[in-house]
């Protein structure tokens, strides 16, 4: 049943914003990588749909979802002001020069989202409550961070979420798989930080004992991500080169 809800609330969602999309149409298009114009809308969409389907404790999710889709939003809208902050270095040097730009919000919105959320999950020592807080808001940065080519943020996020036992929010983001894919969508920073964020949570709530490695390997794709193109890294891996243009357009 939690799939068949994720599924009909990211669709409606997305129906019912693009009817009336908040702020205008324009407010909510942007262009992809291939310079196409593209809806962000679905992002808002699936940050409902997840938070509401997830099967976790029903404030935390909600907490998460809609406090990283809030800030994600806030990112999206101010991106283009700030087009050259690109990344943590490129919002850390922004902030050395006196400009606070939609990603160092975001940091700090997530941030207290993922504490937040963390809390919720239940009682526990202040140490393991900023563990918990920096696992949701760094697998709200991961999630993100693969939303650089249509439908790779949701097929791995989907596949992230049946690992872990949440079918409702996989197939909320198969639902809007197909317009991402089709290069009429993206889920931008509101879609992503959401998936991620629940993802996050999901993974303290199912195996709380592997917090710490979990931060740890979240640490070293973020930082790698610095460095390193994923985009090169995954077109290098011919299996995963097959998975990640799957349904993609030529």
């Amino acid at each position: 049943m939690r799939a068949v809800a994720g599924a009909a609330i990211a669709r409606a969602a997305q129906a019912v914003l693009t009817s009336r999309p908040p702020g205008g149409v324009e407010r909510w298009s942007r262009s992809n990588h291939r310079g196409a114009p593209v809806s962000l809308l679905s992002g808002p969409a699936l940050a409902v749909a997840v938070g509401a389907v997830a099967d976790l404790p029903r404030t935390a999710a909600l907490v998460a979802a809609a406090g990283a889709g809030a800030v994600g939003a806030y990112d999206d809208a101010s991106g283009a002001r700030h087009p050259h902050a690109k990344g943590f270095r490129g919002h850390a040097a922004a902030l050395r020069q006196g400009r606070v730009t939609g990603g160092a919000v975001k940091v700090l919105g997530i941030g207290a989202t993922g504490l937040l959320a963390g809390r919720l999950l239940g009682r526990a020592p202040a140490t393991d409550l900023l563990l918990r807080g920096a696992v949701v808001a760094g697998s709200a940065n991961l999630v993100n961070l693969l939303d650089l080519r249509p439908g790779r943020a949701l097929k791995a996020g989907s596949a992230a979420a049946l690992a872990l036992g949440q079918p409702g929010p996989a197939a909320a983001a198969l639902a809007l798989l197909p317009e991402d894919l089709g290069e009429r969508a993206m889920l931008g920073d509101a879609g992503a930080n959401a998936l991620g964020a629940v993802l996050g949570l999901a993974l303290l709530d199912r195996h709380p004992g592997r917090a710490r490695a979990a931060l740890a390997g979240l640490v070293v794709l973020t930082a790698a991500s610095e460095v390193v193109s994923y985009s090169r890294v995954i077109d290098a891996v011919p299996p995963l080169r097959w998975v990640d243009r799957l349904g993609r357009r030529a």
